[in-house]
């Protein structure tokens, strides 16, 4: 079929307009937003209810009176014509043909548009599959395409007002779901499509660590080598967890000893909640602090609440424990660390600290969304919550020590593993790990890193022994996470996604 060049130049300016308004001022939607969830809404309406059913009313309910569709096989149609079409083509006759649209796991986008501060639309942009069925014949895979939605708020009521669908391609979706992450060309594609500069993935079966995936650049021209040294953010905190909890597997420290008996922080001296303080509380993210003191005006560090009343994420707390370990082992955090967690593990590639040690040849420089380089954060001192260097190996002996709770007495593990504090429903912190509940005895253990250009995950799984570790190196990496958790933890990864999206 000859191809409408007009249609092209106008899909490429209008797509060169969206994306520029995108550029200069909207950040994409989170999944949890409620723009986000609106949208979806009005997707599942449209497709599920509409297309996959044949429900024309749901199309003429959601269109614009001015709607117009642009196809890069079928030219343009305005409101009525891509009515007409689709009653008298696609839908016209369900009982002997039926086409049933899927959109793509991972693959939405969604922008906010403003005027003058005021939202009046929004931007969808993602990739859908399509099937088809024949009478007497069983479904078949047709094709995959991408979209781009334009949604105008009218009156208070969201209606589709431009579509565009493009990139149309017939190679099979499901061989293209399974070989994802196992086909690297296929995975780089995915990557810059995705525009994730670095991805680390490991694997833990049987509670051995027995694959390392590392895909895309360190930097430009620059491949990703497998033992690539990653900033993980907050994956630091089950370390220095696992390191405390040694020490109190091991009788040299207590969990419920208040810490004012080894530090005492001078912008709390005077509090009475000071005597309050726990490593139990400190684990379980109940202190009472900030997630850092500086989001405070005053700069200082404060209680927020009674601590061991109610949770609240917090860096200072871990930072709190790490200044008493400190002062009554008389070591750094990073000489505990080193000898209770990275020497007996043999995580050579493991540090707390940025020093002439690091091989900057292997670092994952860290980006934000639009390509734009971080510096990297150079700490000379241990951070106990934050900013640990490691490679996808090292952190993958160091879930599987944990799984295997080497180090740990019974005890100490059982409590690790025991609801402490709920988060939400079926999620719960335990001693430094966040626990996921999925029923009848099933659970996952898993902490998350999030600082500029660092997206970090894991999630292993004690009774199965089963792990999943996650890095990348951008802003928004978490955009992978739902395919890579439906791709290797399959059931699990789809009841993990659940408990996160309630």
């Amino acid at each position: 079929m000859k191809i409408n060049h007009t249609f092209f130049q106008l899909k490429f300016i209008l797509v060169g307009i969206l994306l520029f308004q995108i550029q200069i001022g909207f950040s994409q939607e989170t999944e949890n937003s409620a723009l986000y969830k609106t949208i979806m809404s009005k997707d599942s309406l449209l497709f599920n209810v509409g297309f996959n059913t044949c429900n024309i009313k749901q199309f003429e309910d959601l269109l614009t009176d001015d709607f117009e569709f642009f196809h890069d096989k079928d030219s343009i149609s305005d409101r009525t014509r891509f009515l007409h079409n689709l009653k008298n083509g696609l839908c016209g006759s369900p009982a002997t043909y039926q086409s049933r649209r899927e959109l793509v796991d991972g693959s939405t986008e969604i922008y906010p548009m403003y005027k003058k501060g005021v939202l009046y639309g929004a931007i969808q942009i993602g990739t859908h599959r399509f099937y088809e069925t024949s009478a007497g014949k069983p479904e078949q895979f047709g094709s995959t395409a991408k979209f781009t939605h334009v949604w105008l708020l009218k009156n208070k009521v969201w209606k589709l007002s431009r579509s565009l669908s493009y990139d149309h391609e017939t190679v099979s979706s499901a061989s293209t779901k399974s070989s994802l992450f196992d086909n690297d060309d296929l995975t780089e594609k995915w990557l810059k499509e995705n525009k994730v500069p670095a991805l680390g993935i490991g694997i833990i079966t049987d509670g051995k660590l027995k694959q390392v995936k590392v895909f895309g650049e360190l930097k430009k021209g620059v491949t990703a080598p497998y033992n690539t040294i990653w900033n993980v953010a907050s994956l630091t905190k089950p370390i220095t967890a696992i390191t405390t909890l040694k020490l109190v597997s091991s009788g040299k420290w207590d969990l419920d000893e208040p810490l004012y008996k080894y530090w005492t922080d001078p912008d709390i001296a005077n509090d009475p909640y000071l005597k309050l303080l726990t490593t139990r509380i400190v684990l379980t993210h109940q202190t009472g602090f900030p997630n850092w003191r500086f989001l405070n005006e005053s700069g200082k560090l404060d209680f927020k609440f009674k601590p061991g009343t109610k949770y609240q994420y917090s860096g200072e707390g871990f930072e709190y424990l790490r200044k008493a370990l400190e002062k009554k082992f008389h070591k750094t955090l990073e000489q505990l660390a080193a000898e209770l967690v990275f020497e007996p593990i043999k995580m050579n590639d493991s540090q707390l600290v940025w020093n002439d040690k690091i091989d900057l040849s292997r670092y994952a420089i860290n980006y934000d969304n639009k390509g734009n380089a971080y510096e990297p954060t150079k700490n000379k001192t241990a951070n106990a919550a934050d900013d640990l260097l490691t490679t996808i190996e090292d952190y993958g002996k160091f879930l599987c020590s944990v799984l295997n709770s080497d180090g740990l007495s019974k005890k100490v593990f059982d409590d690790m593993n025991a609801h402490q504090i709920t988060t939400k429903k079926d999620k719960y912190f335990g001693l430094g790990f966040e626990i996921y509940d999925f029923g009848n005895g099933e659970y996952a253990l898993s902490h998350g890193g999030a600082d500029k250009g660092v997206q970090t995950l894991f999630f292993i799984l004690p009774k199965t022994k089963q792990g999943l570790i996650i890095f990348t190196n951008v802003d928004d990496g978490y955009k992978v996470y739902k395919d890579l958790l439906l791709h290797y933890l399959g059931e699990n990864g789809q009841k993990l996604i659940d408990i996160e999206t309630k």
